[in-house]
């Protein structure tokens, strides 16, 4: 069978046609030879088709890991498309006159990519083989070209072509060979999207990166994840059948109409025409129908944002402020549409009781009668629910006809004036009856805003169409058009009822007879007195008739009254199945998000539909409880704020966004204004208060209620919502405002760019700045990764999102910056040169001791203390960080006390694997979790990617029975110190050792520790250096300085004896220390000395040791101090000595910091950039 198809070539139409295929449809491979593609315009040899021309030479194929992708060529001629997928196999002759038309063919490539996994298959029989050559068409004559032979010259390397039906492109070139996606559709859907396969284009590593190396990552979009589109489209083929979907009339227009007019319509309108009059009703109307207006445009604006899914209100709010607001509204909206089902059951029981009761038929008493008919009632309503979409939407097309057939019996009525009708107060229409009642009378203390709070009730409902936006064909489109076309009609019905009614009917008749006038009357002021009827006496007793004293004034008025029961019958009821149908259905959205984790139960559906059973029974249940009340006078008013605190975010949201000016806010319904969003949301909830302040105050308790509690369990949900949007908009504002204004020496914070690699891998070096950055300043954690770009290139991304998570998961006001750079020095310059933003900077550098100095390689520890000179140079402070125990617990990593902070399988713990990364070998356990790094599965999970460990650390592995090797003392010492600064630290002391003046930071930073809570028992001691003969003296000054300071502090100490000599066995063991870095000049000769001093610069010469002694001495001088002032400190924080640049060697200056630091508690060695950071005045 032959298929046309247009020039351009349907792209969809292919793939379905390989998609019909299935799994059981194969294609021949061919093996092609390399180079063999002619050059982009070239054409084949006449004759030939392209495959053919794809070459001929069959050699030993390689395995499928060799081949990542396959490109077909589709030819597709200029005036007609290449023989369909199904067309028969032809000799070969006729194949290459099928392909004649390549010759102005538009070339496309096909992209294939190959499931490394798949096991060997032989060359498709389907269909039979050409003789000899072993060619198949596949897709009537597309050649089936190699990677190699795109891209190599060379021969020798072939390849077989594993075909799969998932991950297909279809790619356009544009005169050259390319692998590059043309834009399309598919490519921005969602993962598990219900209307088409999504697509992945190729990823830039594909496109970029080298043809030798392995380019494949995973193939997901920025921040997109899931299963391969096979699979979703799999599982969304077989469920599409059979799924009710409704147009925007029958959808949204017929729902809202039905909900809008309400019981309000007929046995409250016209009271409020009474009341009011018709000039103040019609006001009435008007200020509801601009607040739903208003509400109506906003939700138009946010429906159009992008694909509506269903949960309607929730929905709308939860994807556009977020799951605080959407999580509080979500659940007292549901809740509200619930109790809502037994406000209008029982509307509807109350007149079916009143008309068992003008009969003499009621079971047992009025208020019985009620529960018994309601309980019956929302049986049947939840059986046509249960029935299916289907069943509701065919139940509200009949009550709608009937409520229009209501409608126009009482605009039929309004003309046919009776005699017997008079003496109740219809006349017909007369302008003296609608000028008597155009001005209103206010009686019984009813005020205008106390019948406004009654008939508001009547104009909400007009989210019901939203509130099934997943039952909806198209959201976008129907939402808008139904809903205002609803508020119009309903509003110019309600109007048109209000003035009718106003004409027709005076405000007081007797319904007597005798209330006809025979003689004129001579002061005769009322239209009915006019009209010849005396109502006079309703003045002195209470009348039963008139628009003020008679509820029924539209059946009376009606040309057939039963009817307009019929249709008191179907607003209700057309009502109470509405919310009874939305309540489940935003419930399950609700639940689906796992917003509260204790609802999920909930989000089950079950038939083709994916209806909330579960739900439609609670909803059941919660109007059952409250029909079996029966009071719904206190109920009614909570609702109507319910809905309206729901209006009011809706509004609010339309705001917001706009205000957070996010590029993904591009409404596609234009006729929306910010501010008069805003409006409507502070008309709301004006409103809102109008009606009824108390249950005002309530829904705002309850609203900033479950705000709070899901703020405070914080959902790992991420919706692009405006809330972030704003909040960056916020916080770039405020960063360039912050740029433009100079440094004060009040405002000095400490800014840290601290080196902690991984952060988990020092978190006490992460908790103890922490500590004093908390809320006060900066604080980044700077991770240089080394060693190869390419493969580092890859650590920085994940490690990037999985560090940050787990810094906001351990309650860390940091960032981490990851950097790559050749060694430690370059990647500290890079960071203290680019971290930070404007005035947002680090201006102190937080390294930790380097504990292994003395074992480690030398060059690495000239890096490290070059990192001192260049802070120093870039006019950073320092501080060096020094446990005893040590800092770094990377190889303790799968620990269970670590593992608290780690992302957790629900059904798995974390154990450490040991890995030798010198074999690129793994474990078939470990695949799922860890793929080497040249290659990562399409189908990994984000929370199994961010549980792989980098190269640098060990791997971990889920394992479910979790055994773990017994720590040694060292370990569990090292283990117990990482914690020790998230613990509260009691009543012990900080000693600040601060012997040189740096502008003040060894001081601020132990007074900052002591303003946090976990410190704020702590004291501080302070000990400063000074002369015996003027100690006093010394502690006075040190005293009056704190003080006009305003530091606390418990003690200060002057130590007279820094200068005094130190023991000799310490001399000696610092000499000893020393000996191996030492260079020994001169037991050498000069050249050789020289040679020596070049290669290693970090050797400690004769000449310096003996300059230096002083200072040395005087380091191990103050560690004896130390341990015999501040062994028992919580922390020592302390003057960092200076080393000259280019004249203290590292080797040194390490042993200075290690015979000043050793053996003590936890030890901050700080020097300051000595610029003033603190300030006495004011």
């Amino acid at each position: 069978m032959e298929g046309k198809q247009p020039p351009s070539g349907s792209t969809r139409q292919q793939q379905q046609a390989i998609a019909a295929g299935g799994g059981a449809e194969e294609t021949s491979r061919l093996p092609a030879r390399e180079g063999d593609v002619p050059a982009a315009g070239a054409e084949p040899e006449a004759g030939l088709s392209p495959a053919a021309a794809a070459g001929d030479a069959l050699c030993r194929p390689l395995g499928p890991s060799q081949s990542r992708f396959q490109v077909d060529l589709v030819a597709e001629g200029a005036g007609r498309a290449a023989a369909a997928a199904d067309q028969p196999q032809k000799p070969a002759g006729q194949g290459a006159a099928a392909a004649k038309g390549s010759e102005e063919a538009k070339g496309r490539f096909r992209v294939n990519f190959v499931d490394p996994s798949a096991g060997d298959e032989s060359p498709a029989e389907h269909g039979g083989g050409l003789e000899g050559g072993g060619v198949n068409f596949q897709n009537g004559g597309d050649t089936v070209l190699s990677e190699g032979s795109l891209h190599s010259g060379g021969g020798g390397h072939h390849h077989y072509y594993y075909d799969t039906h998932t991950n297909t492109y279809y790619l356009r070139t544009f005169g050259h060979n390319t692998m590059d996606a043309v834009p399309r559709i598919d490519h921005y859907r969602h993962t598990a999207a219900e209307l088409g396969e999504k697509l992945i284009r190729p990823s830039l590593a594909e496109l970029h990166d080298e043809l030798d190396k392995e380019p494949f990552e995973d193939g997901y979009a920025n921040g997109e994840d899931g299963t391969p589109p096979g699979e979703a489209d799999a599982t969304y083929a077989a469920d599409s059948k059979g799924i009710v979907k409704f147009g925007w009339i029958k959808g949204v227009l017929v729902r809202c109409l039905l909900n809008i007019w309400g019981v309000m319509l007929f046995i409250r309108l016209s009271w409020i025409v009474g009341q009011a009059g018709i000039a103040l009703s019609v006001l009435v109307i008007a200020m509801a129908t601009v607040v739903t207006t208003i509400t109506g445009l906003s939700t138009s604006a946010i429906a159009t944002n992008g694909f509506v899914r269903g949960g309607g209100a929730y929905y709308l709010i939860s994807r556009s402020l977020g799951p605080e607001f959407g999580g509080a509204i979500g659940l007292i909206f549901a809740f509200a549409n619930a109790v809502a089902v037994a406000m209008y059951v029982v509307g509807f029981a109350e007149t079916v009781v009143e008309l068992l009761q003008e009969n003499g038929a009621l079971m047992l008493d009025q208020m019985n009668d009620i529960r018994i008919i309601g309980a019956i009632t929302v049986l049947v309503l939840l059986g046509i629910s249960v029935a299916g979409m289907e069943w509701e939407a065919k139940a509200q097309i009949v009550l709608l006809v009937i409520l229009l057939f209501a409608v126009g019996d009482f605009i039929i009525g309004t003309f046919i004036p009776l005699d017997s009708k008079k003496v109740k107060g219809f006349f017909g229409y007369k302008a003296e009856i609608f000028t008597e009642n155009f001005g209103p009378d206010f009686r019984a203390d009813e005020t205008f805003f106390s019948v406004f709070a009654i008939f508001f009730p009547a104009a909400t409902g007009i989210l019901a169409g939203a509130n099934i936006s997943g039952d909806l064909a198209d959201p976008q489109s129907a939402i808008p058009k139904g809903t205002l076309l609803a508020i119009l009609i309903t509003t110019i019905v309600y109007m048109g009822i209000a003035v009718s009614v106003g004409a027709c009917v005076v405000r007081d008749a007797t319904g007597n007879i005798n209330s006809t006038i025979i003689t004129e009357l001579t002061n005769c002021t009322t239209a009915a007195c006019k009209l010849n009827f005396d109502f006079s006496s309703c003045q002195k007793t209470k009348c039963h008739y008139g628009l003020l004293n008679n509820f029924q004034v539209m059946s009376m008025v009606s040309g057939f009254a039963p009817l307009i029961s019929a249709g008191i019958f179907s607003a209700t009821l057309s009502s109470a199945l509405a919310s009874l149908v939305s309540a489940p259905k935003i419930f399950q959205a609700l639940c689906k998000d796992n917003i509260y984790p204790g609802l999920l139960m909930f989000a089950k559906g079950y038939g083709k539909n994916n209806e909330p059973l579960r739900g439609y029974i609670l909803t059941f249940l919660i109007a059952l409880g409250f029909i079996l009340i029966a009071e719904l006078n206190v109920i009614a008013p909570i609702i109507s704020n319910f809905f309206l605190a729901s209006y009011a975010l809706i509004n609010f949201s339309v705001f917001h966004a706009s205000l957070a000016k996010s590029p993904g806010w591009r409404p596609a319904f234009k006729y929306y204004n910010m501010w008069v969003s805003l409006i409507g949301a502070i008309l709301c909830c004006i409103v809102m208060f109008v009606i009824n302040w108390w249950a005002a105050l309530l829904t705002y308790v309850i609203v900033l209620g479950l705000y709070i509690y899901v703020t405070y369990k914080k959902p790992d949900v991420n919706w692009g919502s405006s809330t972030q949007a704003l909040t960056y908009l916020s916080a770039l504002q405020h960063t360039v405002r912050l740029a433009g204004v100079e440094d004060h020496v009040k405002n000095f914070r400490p800014q840290c760019l601290v080196m902690t690699g991984a952060p988990n891998s020092r978190p006490a070096l992460v908790h103890l700045v922490h500590a004093f950055t908390k809320n006060v300043g900066l604080m980044i954690c700077g991770h240089i990764h080394m060693g190869p770009r390419r493969q580092a290139m890859k650590e920085l991304s994940t490690d990037l999102a999985r560090y940050q998570r787990w810094l906001i998961k351990n309650k860390m006001k940091a960032f981490y910056a990851p950097v790559h750079a050749e060694d430690l020095r370059d990647g500290g310059q890079y960071l203290m040169q680019a971290a930070g933003l404007g005035r947002m900077r680090p201006n102190t550098l937080v390294v930790g001791f380097k504990k292994d100095w003395k074992q480690a390689d030398m060059r690495d520890v000239e890096t490290y203390i070059n990192l001192f000179h260049d802070a120093f140079d870039i006019q950073y402070g320092v501080v060096v960080i020094r446990l005893k125990e040590g800092l770094d617990i990377s190889h303790l990593q799968g620990q269970e006390e670590l593992l608290s902070s780690q992302e957790k399988s629900p059904s798995s713990k974390d154990v450490v694997v040991n890995v030798d990364y010198s074999k690129k070998t793994e474990t078939d356990t470990s695949k799922a979790f860890s793929p080497p790094s040249s290659e990562k599965t399409p189908g990994l999970h984000k929370e199994e990617e961010e549980d792989g460990k980098t190269p640098t650390q060990p791997l971990l592995k889920k394992d479910s029975k979790g055994p773990r090797a017994p720590l040694n003392l060292a370990d569990q010492r090292l283990l117990d110190a990482s914690s020790q600064f998230q613990k509260k630290q009691g009543k012990n002391t900080i000693d600040v050792w601060w012997l040189f003046d740096d502008g003040g930071l060894t001081l601020l930073i132990p007074y900052l520790l002591t303003t946090k809570k976990k410190w704020k028992d702590c004291k501080i001691r302070v000990f400063i250096g000074g002369k015996i003969n003027r100690i006093d003296h010394d502690r006075r000054a040190m005293a009056t300085l704190l003080s006009k300071f305003r530091i606390d502090f418990s003690d200060i100490m002057v130590l007279g004896d820094i200068n005094t000599k130190p023991k000799k066995e310490n001399i000696a063991a610092f000499e000893e220390m020393v000996e191996p870095f030492r260079l020994h000049e001169d037991d050498k000769e000069q050249d050789i000395a020289d040679k020596m001093k070049d290669d290693e610069p970090w050797r400690i010469t004769d000449n310096e040791l003996e300059l230096y002694k002083t200072k040395s001495y005087r380091q191990i001088r103050l560690n004896e101090l130390l341990k015999e002032h501040s062994s028992t400190a919580n922390v020592i924080v302390m003057s960092l000595p200076v080393a000259r640049k280019g004249a203290v060697s590292s080797a040194l200056y390490m042993a200075w910091l290690e015979a000043l630091s050793k053996d003590l508690p936890p030890v901050l060695l700080v020097r300051g950039n000595h610029q003033s950071v603190l300030t006495f005045y004011s």
